[in-house]
């Protein structure tokens, strides 16, 4: 039996999301179909909004809907203290703490040379003049301890250090809760790296 074309589009389109394989997308797409064809209609009016509604920030080029996101807006945040994250989802996560107070810049990416992601990929002009707009003192690198987030941090930190800007990295170390026996040797010698006095 052939299945219907507008139905192979619909699962195409679900194995766009990160972690969807074929039979995941083809699963989903009949659930929608079959059980839940309301919650389909609500997906597709809310994805076509969101597109059309969403986009980048002027200043700190995160989401949001406006031409200046919240946060940029916010007259309370610490205009000298700017936090460099890859994605809007890395910003989200640092908020939630409740402990950073300053701004951000999201860069959408990271540099990863092999798959052809260069600066001008991530934004770095925009940040270099967000950086060195005078107002800011110190800029605090939180990419992801992957190799492609270190390597960002490096290039970047390089960079704000050659206009004599101050930088800092998110520390690295043992996650709370967290017993020494089960922790990789990769992770303690970090922690034993960036230790500070008590």
């Amino acid at each position: 039996m052939k299945t219907p074309s507008s139905l192979d589009f619909l699962a195409e389109a679900l194995r766009r999301l990160p972690g969807i394989g074929p039979k995941s997308a083809q699963r989903i797409a009949y659930h929608l179909m079959q059980h839940d064809r309301d919650g389909a209609a609500m997906l597709g009016r809310a994805l076509t909004e969101a597109v059309e509604r969403i986009h980048h920030c002027a200043s700190c080029n995160t989401f949001t809907e406006n031409e200046i996101c919240e946060t940029c807006l916010d007259p309370e945040r610490d205009a000298a203290l700017l936090c460099v994250v890859e994605t809007p989802a890395d910003q989200l996560m640092i908020e939630q703490t409740l402990t950073y107070k300053g701004m951000y810049f999201v860069l959408m990416g990271r540099l990863s040379p092999l798959d052809g992601i260069g600066p001008r990929d991530i934004h770095l002009e925009r940040l270099m003049r967000r950086a060195t707009d005078g107002v800011v003192q110190e800029v605090v690198l939180a990419t992801n301890f992957t190799n492609e987030g270190e390597a960002t941090a490096h290039y970047i930190s390089e960079t704000l250090k050659a206009r004599g800007l101050k930088v800092s990295r998110l520390a690295r170390g043992v996650p709370v809760g967290g017993e020494l026996e089960y922790v990789d040797a990769g992770t303690i010698a970090r922690a034993m790296l960036d230790r500070r006095s008590t």
